[in-house]
C-alpha cells in the first residue's frame, strides 16, 4: 500500500483549489477598478470602462470557478483509477470535493452578482 500517490493528487487537487480562488480575486480585483476609475473620472463619463472592466473581471471569475470544476473532475476519475489498496482510509474522503464545490459556487454567485449589479 503506498499512499503518496493518493496524496500527491490531493495536493494536485488543492494546488488547483488555490490557484482558481487567485483568478477569481483577481477577477473581483479588475470588476471594481472600473468603478473606482468611473468615480476618479466625474468630471467626464467613462461608463465604456467601467463596462468593459465589469465584463472582464466576471469572465475572470467565471474562469476561475470552472477551473476549479474541471480540477475536480479531473481528480475524481483519477482517483478511480487507482487501486484500492493505495487509496488510504481517511475520516472524511469527501473533504477536498465538498471545498472545491463550494469554493466554485460561490465563484458563481459572486459572477452573477457582478454582472447583475
Amino acid at each position: 500500500m503506498d499512499p503518496r500517490v493518493f496524496f500527491a493528487a490531493e495536493r494536485t487537487l488543492l494546488a488547483w483549489i488555490r490557484t482558481g480562488l487567485t483568478v477569481i480575486a483577481l477577477g473581483f480585483v479588475v470588476a471594481r477598478f472600473g468603478l473606482f476609475l468611473t468615480l476618479f473620472h466625474s468630471g467626464s463619463p467613462k461608463a465604456e470602462l467601467h463596462d468593459w472592466s465589469s465584463m472582464l473581471g466576471v469572465a475572470l471569475i467565471i474562469a476561475g470557478a470552472l477551473a476549479m470544476m474541471g480540477a475536480l473532475h479531473n481528480h475524481r476519475s483519477y482517483i478511480e483509477t487507482l487501486p484500492r489498496q493505495d487509496i488510504p482510509q481517511i475520516a472524511m474522503p469527501w473533504l477536498t470535493s465538498a471545498v472545491t464545490l463550494v469554493v466554485a459556487c460561490f465563484g458563481l454567485i459572486l459572477a452573477i452578482y457582478l454582472a447583475v449589479a
